[in-house]
């Protein structure tokens, strides 16, 4: 059997892709859309993927399996649980899917996999025991387990309510990850356990960054199945407790990965613009630009007016969804060696228009043909601290929930950055807002985004952390 974990570091997200050396078949789990280099990885070793299947309808990223039935002839074998709201809309009808219940089993060449239902993180969610049949196997060697047991933690239960809208979802949903979450104590100890994300995922709140692991370590070890132990109750309000706030666009990724995502076929090709057209690009209704320069300071001493900052790190894909409309028609500010991760990074959470893309050096043309740059206040918490009696200013606080009621700044509201494109109508207009975080790095983003709003801004490039015992600090109690 070959097997390989496929990692996304960006969304800290998992694919698995399975072959049988005897047969040369291979299934892919829970693809992104851009199914090329899965594709090219199962040839480079001889493979052909010929199936796909999918843990559940997620809500990070936009999922790979239709590409796969529509533009690569495979079998896509998805879930039937859950219900008739949390049905693959896209597969109705669809001969070359195979829907699941509880215990039914397919192969690939000579592997079986069985889908076992385990909801809580989605009503629908199932994951598969993996049998190594061509080697003698007659029991599984390992679970895919999805976004339903991580290392250390399982999947957070909130997102229905939290992220898709679905009012009073959240308990229920707890309780019946606790009911799958039995059946984990049940498992072998030898058990492999290999989960769909790791450390940095927002599908959970305690993932740990180890890329696998065992059914028994996770029952010596995972402070949520120790949560278990104590009963439905305990289990319920520890897994509630202290989860980040769902970044804005998962929502809309869950819908259309239930309708099903557009078709993407070849990646986009934007074009390179020069200082000129840059300057015309820009000015066009629709367009976003995205500078996505690591130096933020050098973003805030001048940046296209109206641009979003978006570092091309590990926060790119989550900052891009929560402050881009799909719809916008999307400029990068990138090196040229950075266009085609930049476009990946995007496609996979559903922002395909992007047209076009300048190298940093033509902000200098940009601004000599006519175009402005915009600059941005730059100020530390000692700054802050003098301004807190000034009526004109508002601190705004876009760390997580769980951060600013360990402490904040006095009078600051909080609003995560993750959340902020929602939330604009709880600022006040009349007011520069001092926007600030832990670093500096999240209020980049934040302070970009408002700035494109209309908002006065003053970014506070300073650790928080410095600021504690020096200026006033209030505990949420």
């Amino acid at each position: 059997m070959f097997f390989r974990q496929i990692v996304d570091d960006k969304l800290a997200q998992h694919a698995y892709l399975v072959g049988c050396q005897r047969t040369r078949q291979a299934l892919i789990i829970d693809p992104q859309r851009d199914v090329d280099r899965y594709v090219a990885m199962a040839r480079n070793e001889g493979l052909r993927i010929t199936a796909t299947a999918e843990t559940h309808i997620h809500a990070d990223f936009l999922s790979g399996c239709r590409e796969l039935v529509e533009h690569h002839g495979c079998r896509a074998f998805l879930s039937a649980e859950g219900g008739p709201d949390w049905q693959y809309e896209w597969a109705s009808g669809n001969h070359s899917v195979t829907l699941l219940r509880d215990g039914d089993s397919f192969t690939v060449g000579g592997i079986g996999f069985q889908a076992v239902h385990t909801p809580g993180h989605t009503p629908e969610h199932i994951s598969f025991l993996l049998t190594d049949r061509g080697a003698g196997a007659d029991s599984p060697m390992g679970m895919v387990s999805g976004d339903f047991v991580f290392v250390g933690d399982l999947g957070r239960p909130d997102l229905l309510e939290s992220a898709a809208g679905h009012a009073g979802a959240m308990e229920p949903s707890a309780r019946r990850l606790y009911d799958s979450a039995l059946g984990v104590l049940d498992l072998p100890d030898y058990l492999r356990i290999w989960p769909g994300h790791g450390a940095g995922s927002a599908c959970g709140k305690a993932l740990g960054a180890i890329p696998d692991t065992t059914a028994g370590y996770e029952k010596r070890f995972s402070p949520a199945l120790a949560a278990v132990r104590k009963g439905e109750d305990a289990f319920v309000s520890y897994i509630l407790d202290g989860q980040p706030e769902p970044p804005q666009y998962f929502g809309r990724m869950k819908e259309e990965n239930r309708r099903g995502p557009a078709l993407l076929g070849a990646l986009p090709r934007p074009r390179r613009l020069s200082g000129r057209a840059l300057l015309a690009a820009a000015s066009e209704p629709g367009t976003v630009v995205v500078d996505t320069r690591v130096d933020r300071l050098g973003y805030y001493a001048g940046h296209i007016r109206g641009s979003v900052y978006a570092p091309l790190n590990r926060s790119f894909p989550m900052v891009a969804g929560c402050y881009l409309d799909p719809r916008a028609k999307i400029v990068l500010i990138c090196r040229e060696v950075e266009v085609e991760g930049a476009v990946r990074d995007l496609i996979r959470i559903g922002l395909d228009r992007v047209i076009a893309w300048a190298p940093p050096r033509e902000l200098t043309a940009y601004e000599s043909g006519g175009g402005e740059l915009a600059s941005i206040e730059v100020i530390d918490f000692d700054e802050v601290a003098q301004r807190l009696g000034d009526p004109g200013v508002q601190v705004l606080d876009v760390r997580r929930a769980t951060e600013f009621a360990s402490g904040r700044v006095e009078g600051a509201r909080n609003i995560a950055h993750t959340r902020l494109a929602g939330r604009l109508g709880e600022l006040p207009r009349d007011k520069r807002l001092l926007v600030h975080c832990l670093s500096g790095a999240r209020a980049s983003a934040a302070a970009s985004f408002l700035e494109r709003e209309g908002f006065q801004v003053s970014a506070v490039n300073d650790l928080f952390q410095y600021a504690v015992g020096n200026h006033a600090q209030t505990p949420v109690e």
